[in-house]
């Protein structure tokens, strides 16, 4: 049974240090336009690599080449070394595929009904995938490329059915798998530079912060303090397999990667005291020296804590905190390792919401599925594969994605349909047309890297322009293809939306109990660390799990009023999130709080 709501928290104001419930335009367009550091050229890279792929699919004469460029864009990495393990990986599981694929046209050639029932149990499995197990960035294009493989084969002769379904679906993935491999150890960079980027990142961002607090400023700044260390620490992992650095290096960046996300914690409460230049002037040149090393590629060693003027604790911590910004913890003896995580998550077999969601997406697959046989229409056979790519859990994710699924699909289809009236007219070599996909695959890869809240239109903008442009062997002309998959992906996204809210709609609210419970304990710990390692780490966390919390409440918000919490619960729950986004800076000034155990008591009964 729910507690009541405490009156502090109902009546608590609310604070810009809180992002919105809801992406409103002026926000959607920050971040668009947001210039965060790597985004261009990774987005770069990722146009060049989707390009690259259209070049080879031209070569080879692939089929269908908009599923290959698709799944480039989609599995593109930031390093050159999850680039090559990425399609080393993708690589093995076509191997897996085509014999997959080889047995089931054994199965279902000349048996319509069979066919349909091995995409049922296919799609279900992909999906149940995606849902309960570290497969779930990959399930949905595995489960898209074999699906398709399979519906492809009424698409060519009977005598050759099975060798070109198994050719297709081998360069469906072989090709992406090739190009991440060979062009990413080429133009991508090690994950090492990746990492000292990232770090420099931060410093100079509290420098900026604490020269100049604007609303901007602090917003990017919450932004870049929420992504936590998860991305910086994938990174050193990266980096270590490389074998070319000292794992002695790769310590220090580790601690400094922590110690960073601590800095920009301590900038941003003390730049909400407005404290005057003159008392901040050594310790910015102290964080700007140290950030202009890292992005050289080093880091620096023996670090001088400067003289602050100011009595204020956050800046006091900061400066306390620079002596050992790169000194890795000493190694405690009989520390055990962490336990690895299995393959399946924990409630793999035990939520039912697991299951419901396999369900949901496979009802989906098949609808759209007969539909488009029914109606003897296979130019919308897009929306199978839409719907792989558009799957979301909860009502909240559903409808607050939605506009930017429609958004992108639009984007990409005007582009497509536009530049085969305006452009493709005019191409006479494949150069022009590679130079075309080139500027439009950047566009929808400069909306992809960008805030995973908007990323997804960058995804559909690549979506709708691919399924639009690239039909057989070259460019196409043919409007009434344009259109045919522009209703497919529309199609699809409508089917899907009408599967996932119909039935066993989920509610996103149900999930912040969950979310607020893991905060709280980030928090405790934060409070009750032993060590400063320990105390920077679990900052690190605590930042990753208001992400979530954050996340999660402004599905919940955005959800209808029928499924939505009532309004002072989700007003509580925003107002505790404020308050735990200061107390997880204010530890890093002040550790051991008195008030510790109130303030995450208060999260505690929210969650209940």
């Amino acid at each position: 049974m729910a507690l009541p709501v405490p009156d502090t928290l109902a009546n608590a104001p609310s604070s810009s240090s809180m992002r919105g419930p809801r992406l409103g335009l002026a926000r959607i367009w920050r971040l668009v336009c947001d210039p965060a550091p790597g985004r261009l050229g990774y987005a770069l890279r990722m146009a060049a690599a989707c390009t690259t792929t259209v070049l080879i699919g031209e070569i080879w004469q692939v089929p269908e080449l908009a599923v290959p460029a698709l799944v480039t864009m989609a599995l593109w990495q930031k390093d050159r070394v999850t680039n090559a393990l990425a399609g080393v990986a993708v690589n093995i599981l076509i191997l897996i595929l085509l014999l997959i694929i080889y047995a089931l046209i054994r199965l279902t050639l000349d048996h319509p009904m069979g066919l349909v029932i091995v995409i049922a149990l296919l799609s279900f499995s992909f999906f149940f995938l995606g849902s309960a197990s570290k497969l779930k960035p990959v399930a949905y294009m595995l489960g898209l490329i074999t699906v398709y493989g399979l519906i492809a084969i009424d698409q060519v002769p009977v005598g050759e059915v099975v060798t070109r379904a198994l050719l297709y679906t081998d360069l469906f993935l072989a090709v992406p798998g090739a190009v991440m491999i060979v062009l990413g150890l080429l133009i991508c960079p090690s994950p090492k530079k990746i990492l000292t980027d990232s770090i420099a990142a931060r410093l100079y961002m509290a420098v900026r912060l604490l020269q100049t607090p604007d609303a901007l400023t602090q917003e990017r700044v919450t932004d870049m303090l929420r992504e936590g260390t998860a991305a910086m620490m994938k990174s050193a992992k990266m980096a270590s397999l490389e074998k070319i650095w000292s794992l002695h290096d790769l310590a220090c960046l580790r601690q400094a990667a922590n110690s960073s996300v601590a800095v920009l914690a301590l900038a941003d409460e003390a730049s909400r005291a407005r404290l005057p230049q003159e008392q901040l002037s050594r310790l910015t040149e102290t964080l700007e020296g140290m950030a202009r090393i890292f992005s050289g590629g080093d880091y620096p060693t023996a670090i001088e804590s400067p003289v602050i003027s100011s009595e204020h604790p956050s800046l006091q911590a900061i400066a306390a905190l620079l002596p050992s910004f790169t000194t890795p913890p000493a190694p405690v003896a009989g520390k055990s390792p962490e336990k690895k995580s299995s393959f399946f998550s924990e409630d793999a077999f035990t939520n039912p919401d697991h299951v419901r969601f396999a369900v949901k997406g496979t009802a989906a697959v098949m609808l759209s599925y007969l539909t488009f046989k029914v109606l003897d229409w296979p130019g919308i056979h897009t929306c199978i594969i839409t719907c792989f790519i558009v799957a979301l859990p909860t009502m909240g994710e559903m409808i607050s994605k939605l506009t930017l699924r429609i958004t992108g699909a639009l984007i990409g289809g005007t582009l497509g349909i536009a530049s085969i009236i305006v452009v493709m007219p005019y191409l006479n070599g494949i150069t022009g047309f590679l130079a075309l996909v080139f500027v439009v695959s950047l566009i929808g890869a400069w909306v992809k890297t960008g805030d995973e809240r908007i990323a997804y239109a960058g995804f559909q903008i690549g979506l709708a322009f691919y399924l639009t442009d690239l039909k057989g062997y070259g460019p196409t002309a043919d409007m009434a293809t344009a259109r045919d998959r522009i209703v497919g992906i529309m199609l699809g996204n409508l089917i899907t939306y009408a599967m996932f809210t119909s039935f066993w709609p989920a509610s996103a609210y149900d999930h912040l109990g969950a979310s607020l419970r893991k905060l709280k304990d980030c928090l405790r710990r934060q409070g009750t660390a032993q060590s400063s390692e320990d105390q920077l780490q679990a900052a690190a966390l605590s930042q990753s799990a208001l992400l979530e919390s954050e996340r999660t409440l402004e599905y919940a918000m955005s959800e209808p009023a029928h499924m939505r919490a009532d309004q002072p619960r989700l007003q509580a729950a925003r107002n505790a999130l404020i308050d735990a986004s200061r107390l997880t800076e204010e530890l890093l000034a002040t550790p051991k709080r008195p008030d510790l155990a109130d303030r995450t008591a208060r999260l505690e009964q929210i969650a209940s």
